[in-house]
């Protein structure tokens, strides 16, 4: 009997403004039927008889970017058609500068136990060059009012390598995010994605990034810095406080499934990922007729599984346990990957233990190219 997934994660698609580096399934608010998506939301989570969910994420686009009386329809009507009684984490994405009072009056008196903010930076001329609608004073006014509300459990976004930033913008951006005394703090570089502002500009040579060797360097300085201030870097991007690392996120890099709902989202069921119509008026239709909006979806072969479980648990600090490896998909690791284990350890990307794989620092900057190899390898 297959085990019912306990994650779900819904997508609210709208932004207050749409950002230069962003690729996701997003639009801009203004005249977007915002209540009838909503509703339709509410419908689809209805027919996907969800069971009891341990962790539920709200993310985006931009999901305070929707009014209080809107939001306060989404997270009443969630908690009344989802059975959050076992729920251990609920976390819901949010913009500083989004977040008035009337917001999180609401936020306060729902389930939601974790906020999750998109600072990027703390530098205003940069917050200005990346497209991001706010600026130094609303993350602290943001932070300071969620933890009055009696928010604790707060994890802050930011970006580094972006275009001619330098390693004193990054120090002073460590600096500041670390005064915020919060327990959790995502960092990511720069990736230039398809069909956004900076790809555009990058083809036509308008972009000048940091070198690779200055990106190291950063992200190198962020690692050092946040584990000497007693933040555990549990995952490639992530560091946290004990006990406060993202369950919802722990998740996906175990490579569980879970029920992704709204348009554009992405679930994971019964061996089958599957992706949700993206364009607003494609997924209203496909509720009203089918009460799903799956537009794709792909039965994974068991090569892809395990693929996808190296992929994604390399990530992680604690890294794949071979034995729970070899017990899932009953294979033979050494057989099948001792030559490519040899190689990394070898290359000094990762550590010399066969019984747990884990990357080293320099495999975890290094991150997707590392775990390419157990694909390439076998292909």
């Amino acid at each position: 009997m297959h085990k019912k997934p306990t994650s779900a994660y819904v997508h609210i698609p709208f932004c207050t403004q749409i950002c230069f580096y962003c690729d996701f399934s997003k639009v801009f608010i203004k005249n977007q039927p915002v209540d009838a998506y909503l509703e339709s939301l509410i419908e689809e989570v209805i027919a996907a008889d969800v069971p009891a969910l341990r962790t539920l994420y709200i993310g985006g686009g931009t999901p305070t970017a929707i009014s209080a009386k809107q939001l306060d329809f989404l997270l009443g009507n969630l908690e009344k058609q989802l059975d959050l009684s076992q729920i251990e984490e609920f976390t819901i994405e949010a913009n500083p500068g989004d977040l008035d009072p009337e917001k999180i009056e609401v936020l306060k008196r729902s389930r939601v136990n974790r906020v999750s903010l998109g600072v990027q930076t703390f530098d205003n001329r940069m917050l200005k060059q990346i497209g991001r609608g706010h600026n130094q004073a609303m993350i602290y006014e943001s932070i300071n009012s969620l933890k009055e509300a009696g928010f604790h459990n707060i994890s802050i976004d930011l970006i580094y390598a972006l275009p001619n930033q330098t390693m004193e913008q990054v120090k002073d951006n460590v600096k500041k995010a670390l005064e915020l005394d919060i327990p959790h703090l995502s960092l990511y570089s720069l990736i230039l994605e398809n069909h956004t502002v900076f790809m555009n500009r990058q083809r036509r040579g308008h972009l000048h990034l940091p070198h690779e060797d200055l990106e190291s360097d950063m992200f190198e300085y962020i690692l050092n810095e946040l584990e000497a201030n007693g933040f555990e870097h549990y995952e490639i991007s992530n560091f946290t406080k004990p006990g406060f690392e993202s369950r919802h996120n722990l998740m996906y890099w175990d490579n569980s499934e879970y029920y992704g709902f709204g348009a554009g989202a992405s679930g994971y069921l019964n061996g089958i990922r599957y992706r949700n119509r993206g364009p607003i008026q494609h997924y209203l239709k496909a509720i009203a007729e089918e009460k799903h909006a799956r537009l794709g979806q792909e039965i994974l072969t068991k090569e892809e599984m395990m693929e996808e479980e190296l992929f994604l648990g390399l990530r992680k600090k604690t890294g794949v346990s071979v034995a729970r490896f070899e017990e899932k998909f009953e294979t033979d690791f050494e057989d099948r990957y001792g030559a490519v284990i040899d190689k990394l350890i070898a290359d000094g990307l990762l550590k010399p233990n066969r019984k747990q794989i884990q990357m080293t620092k320099k495999g975890l900057f290094l991150g997707d190219t590392v775990a390419e190899h157990f694909i390439l390898e076998e292909n």
